[in-house]
């Protein structure tokens, strides 16, 4: 147990040197959209990787595999110009509790919202007021607002976009927007997002996170939720108040890779 505020600092900056480099990438769910050079493909991927990012990597990696090469893997383009019939190929896709229903919904979604946007991004900016503590919160809120606003959206696929309205710590989204708005020279994060800064981003809080966290006495919260995920959050601020999530990397990887605090 490290107690001294700046060795834990150090301890973490050192981690993360260790974790965020390009070797990460390829057992790990972000390999997905790396796959992808055009920015609507980086999105989509990216986001459907997140989402289905539970479970063993290998497996959730194979599955994003799968999906997109139903899409052809071009996943932009399928979304943009598939006919009905084309859609046929999903009825047997299935990842967990991600069933077919669920896949096609995200289709139709995406098909609507890039027939009229050019990027994902602004579906998250669709609120008042960007430069706020409570920025991320309030957009996870109005983005699963937006994402289920159809009224034909499935009940059941509700689970799988997580709300902090539900106090969820909304792991994968929050994830999702680490690789879209984080940039550095290591090559891992895309930082391809302009208008969100990496400042008001809070912290992926998976079950390993929060095992080293809560050790390290980053976290006190025992429950797994929004509030959870804030309270790690600003105690990270208080190392890098400009990017506090990257030290995501540190955290995953001595929990992950090293099994740290078991």
């Amino acid at each position: 147990m490290i107690n001294d505020k700046t060795e834990l600092k150090d301890f973490l900056d050192h981690k993360v040197e260790v974790y965020n480099q390009p070797d990460f990438i390829e057992l790990d769910p972000i390999s997905i959209p790396h796959q992808f050079t055009k920015q609507q493909d980086i999105e989509i991927s990216g986001f459907i990787a997140a989402i289905l990012a539970w479970g063993q990597r290998v497996t959730i990696i194979n599955k994003c595999k799968e999906l997109f090469a139903l899409m052809d893997n071009a996943p932009h383009d399928f979304i943009l110009n598939h006919q009905e019939s084309d859609l046929k190929r999903f009825l047997n896709f299935k990842h967990r509790t991600f069933n077919p229903t669920d896949t096609l919904y995200f289709i139709h979604f995406f098909q609507q919202y890039y027939q009229k946007h050019q990027s994902l991004e602004e579906a998250f900016l669709n609120w008042e007021g960007l430069i706020n503590e409570d920025f991320i919160k309030n957009s996870l809120i109005k983005f699963h607002q937006f994402f289920f606003s159809d009224e034909n959206a499935p009940q059941r696929t509700r689970k799988h976009i997580a709300t902090p309205a539900r106090n969820s710590a909304c792991k994968r989204i929050n994830m999702f927007l680490r690789w879209m708005v984080r940039k550095d020279d290591k090559g891992v994060d895309f930082g391809i997002w302009k208008n969100i800064n990496p400042a008001v981003l809070i912290c992926p809080c998976d079950v390993h996170v929060e095992r080293v966290a809560r050790y390290l006495g980053l976290m006190q919260r025992t429950k797994a939720d929004w509030k959870a995920a804030e309270e790690l959050t600003e105690a990270l601020r208080a190392f890098d108040p400009s990017d506090p999530v990257r030290y995501d990397f540190a955290l995953f990887g001595l929990g992950v890779v090293e099994n740290y605090a078991k």
